[in-house]
């Protein structure tokens, strides 16, 4: 098969021209495999998060082993790519191993076990790769709705375990760069509000916090926050003193409305683009956003269809690695801002 062309230059090398990072999600088993995944996502992109592998449920296999493996794999094909690794992630509610979730832990208990799970697991990179990851994402989505997220964490430790997690990053890796990171708050919204009190608390009392991720599942209807509010809010983080990062980016079409075959339209795939172009500008017009990330980045392996039922298509390329209206898109509003600095 031979491999499609980028229409421009490549996106990564549209980023640097202005510091700016570019990238997506990667799955291990693609990657690994080699192939027009891997070429792909090398040749467009400065910047890989592992999609799955840094999570408690590959990472850690029993309260007193680690299995770094696949995860190092991937670590070492960014590292021979050039690209930034986002760490993702050290304390999440979801995707945990039956050996904790099964088990009814004291409070000193799970709190020696976070500990011991968060230190490792940045000391094992910041030795093995030194300087290879820069920023990671400490906390993911504590906040549902308006109020703290029950979870495991939440319920035995207390509220508390998000500032012993940041705590607990800076001690076994100084340097980083240490983000909370969360869905739904890109814009204004009840939630973004509260996640921003929330960091702002941190903020006051002390803890090493860097920045905040802000993730962006979103949809073509109805449509994501508009780019004057996602603007405004990575200003209030800046007036914090805190960077900015776009996540998790993906643009879900419903297949069973417009086009034919199950396929996007071409009215879809023009309003996706549109909204792929809102957030790369609100980004890189942000003096504290220099780090654009999508949720993958092709349509032949993408966790959509699986997660939402009759969508998909919401990536920048599509199932055969051709560049859609999206990538286009992209490549504009880096070309555009190039030069300008961030």
């Amino acid at each position: 098969m031979t491999e499609p062309e980028s229409p421009t230059d490549p996106l990564r090398d549209l980023a640097s021209q202005q510091s700016v990072r570019v990238g997506a999600a990667a799955r291990a088993g693609p990657l690994l495999d080699g192939g027009q995944y891997a070429s792909v996502l090398a040749r467009e992109f400065n910047a890989l998060t592992p999609e799955n592998t840094m999570k408690w449920t590959p990472l850690r296999p029993s309260a007193d082993s680690f299995d770094f493996s696949v995860a190092d794999q991937v670590v070492a094909f960014a590292e021979e790519n050039d690209m930034d690794v986002r760490g993702h992630t050290l304390v999440w509610h979801r995707q945990l191993p039956n050996w904790l979730t099964s088990h009814d832990w004291s409070r000193d208990s799970l709190m020696t076990i976070l500990e011991t799970h968060v230190k490792t697991v940045v000391n094992h990179y910041e030795e093995t790769y030194p300087n290879r990851i820069a920023r990671w994402d400490v906390v993911n989505e504590a906040i549902s709705g308006t109020s703290r997220r029950p979870s495991i964490w939440q319920e035995t430790i207390g509220p508390e375990y998000v500032a012993l997690a940041f705590q607990w990053a800076h001690e076994a890796d100084s340097d980083a760069k240490l983000y909370y990171n969360d869905y739904g708050i890109a814009g204004t919204s009840d939630k973004s509000d509260a996640v921003y009190d929330l960091v702002r608390g941190l903020v006051e009392e002390g803890v090493p916090i860097d920045g905040v991720g802000l993730q962006a599942h979103v949809l073509t209807y109805p449509p994501p926050p508009t780019e004057e509010a996602i603007v405004r809010n990575m200003q209030r983080y800046e007036d914090l003193g805190l960077d900015v990062a776009i996540t998790e980016l993906d643009v879900r079409v419903p297949l069973n409305t417009d086009g034919e075959d199950g396929r996007p339209s071409s009215e879809q795939l023009d309003q996706q683009a549109d909204y792929y172009a809102r957030f790369a500008n609100a980004c890189v017009g942000a003096p504290n956003c220099s780090d654009f990330r999508m949720w993958g980045f092709t349509d032949a392996v993408s966790w959509i269809p699986n997660a939402y039922d009759g969508y998909g298509a919401a990536l920048i390329f599509d199932e055969t690695y051709e560049p859609k209206p999206a990538y286009d898109a992209l490549a504009r509003a880096l070309g555009e801002s190039s030069g300008d600095g961030n």
